[in-house]
């Protein structure tokens, strides 16, 4: 995938993000959830688009 569009997706969600935010009323506690579900996915996504993944499966913990 190139850069320009994990660029501009990155934007995107961060508008679609921030929309949500400022004009849909909610409570924090449930705000605060969604933001950290949204960052987590996000940092999840990203990790596995640049082969993240693999590079971490080569380690074990334990025997």
């Amino acid at each position: 995938m190139p850069l320009v569009t994990v660029v501009i997706t990155l934007g995107v969600i961060g508008l679609l993000l921030w929309l949500v935010n400022r004009f849909i009323p909610m409570q924090s506690q449930i705000k605060s959830i969604l933001n950290g579900v949204v960052v987590i996915a996000v940092v999840l996504w990203l990790m596995q688009l640049f082969g993240l993944f693999e590079y971490l499966s080569q380690f074990r913990i334990g025997h």
